[in-house]
């Protein structure tokens, strides 16, 4: 039976980064994703803050023009309020190509990654698959998406508030529109989140998520209806392509760590809960995810894992999580177009601009540990 040090199932983005970490200080990393093909299943629209830009090096040719326009329209789409920055705000990514690239990556830092191989379930180490031998690992990661099946076989938090979001991706004649990110606050469509359109003027992606329990039609009958007439969506020059899942909107769960493993990505609610962004966050958990199972592996010592702390995380964004539960609150079209209103003036503008430009959008993760060569791990 194969042995490993650690075992990494999922292989979207949280997934391999921290795969390419580990294998990068010498362990014996094994990644498995029940996907035959890192193209089909995407769930994100992909869309990078420059903060992250700023942050992280993303390879530039996978990723679309710089967006700098940000319109919020009431649901009656009349007047809606544009706010500009001076900077690229937004990048908008080819997200098959980028987890190719990280696929590419991690082999390179020697992890061997497997598809089309389904995580069933582990017990003390010893993990089963459809599709592949069961291998014995030292180390679980769970990078398994909002429903990880790792964090409850782990006994570790589990996603409970969700949102759920499609969209439908199509490519648009070169320069038809400048790129734009339109957002549109319409509880009918969209119940306490958005419906959404960002052309980059390569891709546009047109969505809607929303509270699950409040979309009594169903999304795919909201998002084709949103579609109809979204503003600012340019005539698809090419094929559709739907995308769709849930959204963990409830902050970092608390207990992310224990010592057969921990949780990266969405499998550890890392998704802004107000504006339910995740590619920030899971880049940015991934890093310190494997600073901490490193440490662990390398000593045995299990008070490295307390580092490992959402609950800590969460503290470091109450205002978010507040603004969520108002933003939930909103449910009827005429408080979405109050909310608008409130939004037109000095104060409305510049906290939009905050939430949409601001560098807030997660906590810093980073965390320096009594031991220097925890700190500074081997290249």
């Amino acid at each position: 039976m194969r042995t490993v040090d650690v075992l990494v199932v999922g292989a979207g983005l949280a997934g391999l980064r921290t795969a390419d970490l580990l294998a990068r200080q010498g362990l014996k990393v094994l990644v498995v994703d029940r996907r035959r093909s890192l193209s089909t299943g995407i769930r994100t629209t992909g869309i990078f803050v420059r903060r992250t830009l700023d942050d992280f090096d993303l390879p530039d040719h996978l990723l679309g023009p710089g967006v700098r326009d940000v319109l919020l329209y009431p649901p009656s789409r009349r007047a809606p309020i544009r706010l500009t920055s001076d900077r690229d705000e937004y990048r908008v990514a080819d997200m098959a190509a980028v987890y190719e690239h990280a696929r590419r990556a991690a082999e390179s830092s020697g992890a061997r990654v497997l598809l089309g191989v389904r995580y069933v379930d582990a017990s003390r180490g010893l993990v089963r698959f459809a599709g592949a031998e069961p291998v014995t690992a030292r180390f679980i990661v769970g990078a398994d998406g909002a429903r990880s099946r790792v964090a409850r076989d782990l006994g570790l938090d589990v996603n409970r508030r969700f949102l759920v979001g499609a969209e439908l991706v199509h490519p648009v004649a070169w320069g038809a529109v400048t790129p734009a990110f339109h957002c549109v606050l319409d509880p009918r469509i969209a119940p306490g989140y958005l419906g959404w359109v960002i052309d980059d003027g390569r891709h546009a992606h047109v969505g809607v998520a929303g509270y699950p329990e409040a979309m009594r039609t169903g999304i795919r009958h909201l998002l084709d209806a949103f579609a109809a007439d979204a503003p600012g969506r340019a005539a698809p020059a090419g094929p559709v392509e739907r995308r769709g899942g849930p959204i963990p909107v409830g902050g970092v769960l608390r207990r992310l760590a224990c010592p057969a493993g921990l949780l990266v990505g969405d499998a550890a609610g890392a998704v802004s809960p107000l504006t339910a962004g995740g590619l920030d966050p899971c880049l940015r958990m991934s890093e310190l995810a494997a600073a901490v199972a490193a440490g662990y592996l390398r000593t045995g010592d299990q008070r490295i894992l307390s580092r490992y702390d959402g609950g800590a995380l969460r503290t470091r964004f109450r205002g978010r999580l507040l603004l969520r539960r108002v933003f939930a609150g909103i449910r009827s079209p005429a408080a979405a177009e109050a909310a608008v209103t409130m939004l037109r003036g000095r104060a409305g503008r510049a906290l939009a601009a905050r939430v949409l430009f601001g560098d807030g959008s997660f906590p810093d993760v980073h965390v320096r540990f009594a031991d220097p060569a925890i700190d500074h791990p081997r290249p």
